[in-house]
């Protein structure tokens, strides 16, 4: 049995503030004040400090000398950087399933992919809410996919790039309504390479669905500098 301990105040504090960046609820460029967040949860100011350092490590803020911590701004260069490293990290999550378990074995994935369907089959409109909802019924997928692989150095740092690329992945849902049914697709596709053991396919599906995902989002962030 794996030992999991509490998150800590700080973490959860990280991942409230995490998930309004997220949602642009918090946009770039805007401050976020120790004072008024720490009036806001009753929490210390110690605690929000220290969550702010987590959500810098997780590259969704930044913090400067006596202007204190603003949220990070989505540039072409950060999405690629972001995207060019996520991808092969997820290509060697599916290499590394299948080098630990015969399609036949990976029934369970096809029932996370059905799970993923049927939120995107129960969502009748878009919105935040929506985006929300499928990002984390595909994150189910890779949990999965941790608990196969069981390379807790490998489950660490892709969880540590979740929150950037749920924040891109959210433009792109948010952006393009077609997004929802690729990512049904995505999925639907993963699952059917993973189940007929073919690790050529599925480094493929993987990267032409974070190619794309790519592209959406460098396409938004186009446009809105030259809005």
């Amino acid at each position: 049995m794996r030992f999991q301990a509490p998150e800590s105040l700080s973490e959860q504090i990280a991942q409230h503030l995490g998930q309004r960046i997220i949602t642009r609820d918090l946009k770039p460029g805007e401050r976020i004040q120790e004072l008024k967040v720490a009036g806001e949860l009753n929490v210390s100011r110690g605690s929000v400090r220290e969550a702010l350092l987590i959500l810098e490590r997780r590259h969704l803020i930044e913090i400067f000398p006596r202007r204190g911590a603003v949220v990070s701004s989505l540039t072409v260069d950060s999405v690629n950087s972001l995207y060019d490293i996520y991808i092969e990290l997820l290509c060697m999550l599916g290499r590394k399933v299948l080098e630990r378990r015969s399609g036949s074995e990976l029934g369970g994935v096809m029932g996370q992919v059905r799970e993923v369907q049927a939120v995107i089959d129960a969502l009748n409109a878009p919105g935040a809410d929506a985006a929300e909802q499928v990002i984390d019924a595909g994150f189910g997928v890779m949990r999965y996919a941790y608990g196969l692989v069981e390379n807790p150095f490998l489950e660490e740092t892709l969880e540590n790039f979740r929150p950037a690329i749920s924040r891109t992945y959210f433009v792109a849902l948010e952006n393009f309504r077609d997004e929802i049914g690729e990512t049904a697709t995505f999925f639907r596709q993963l699952a059917e390479a993973a189940v007929s053991d073919d690790i050529g396919r599925l480094e493929a599906v993987i990267r032409a669905f974070g190619e794309h995902q790519r592209q959406q989002v460098l396409t938004i962030l186009h446009q809105e500098e030259g809005a």
